[in-house]
């Protein structure tokens, strides 16, 4: 099935020159949103699977419905001081800035197979830096699922030894 007729992409937003691949136009279609998450599931159903770890805040509506079509726990990645309990905190380069993830320590367990899930690859910064929290606290990163990867940013090259999934690519 072709998502991209439901994404709506918008020029110049935040900022001139980035081309926004907008999903909430994906999300307010219960039927293909479905059928969004149920194709992810498919794709990864052979890995095994114990928790799905997805950024703040469209990895939320990726990663959680996926964590529960696949019966397994999700973990949040949220930013720098959004988490009640102990974390930790890697620092990382955004396509237009800078920010922090964190996750709590007690997201992750040792040995625990992981799957990170988020609506975008694009540069690859959030999503290594989603490897390496999850790596920091012991688990296996057994690959990253995604709606959309945008090709020509080459994120992939970030993210090495991690098998990547994602329902569309776009050149820009």
């Amino acid at each position: 099935m072709d998502y991209k007729e439901y994404i709506r992409v918008i020029p110049d937003f935040p900022q001139p020159g980035i081309s926004f691949k907008d999903i909430t136009t994906l999300l307010q279609n219960g039927e293909i949103y479905k059928k969004t998450i149920n194709e992810l599931k498919e794709m990864v159903s052979a890995l095994k699977i114990d928790v799905i770890a997805g950024p703040e805040a469209r990895g939320f509506v990726v990663g959680a419905p996926l964590a529960y079509a696949l019966g397994v726990g999700f973990a949040p990645i949220r930013k720098s001081g959004k988490l009640p309990y102990e974390t930790i905190e890697v620092a990382y380069d955004l396509e237009y800035g800078k920010d922090r993830l964190a996750m709590h320590t007690d997201a992750i367990h040792k040995g625990q197979n992981v799957l990170i899930a988020d609506d975008l690859l694009a540069t690859g910064g959030t999503i290594s830096t989603s490897v390496d929290l999850v790596k920091q606290l012991g688990g296996n990163v057994v690959g990253a699922a995604f709606l959309i990867e945008l090709s020509a940013l080459n994120g992939r090259a970030k993210l090495p030894g991690v098998e990547v999934f994602s329902l569309m690519t776009y050149e820009d």
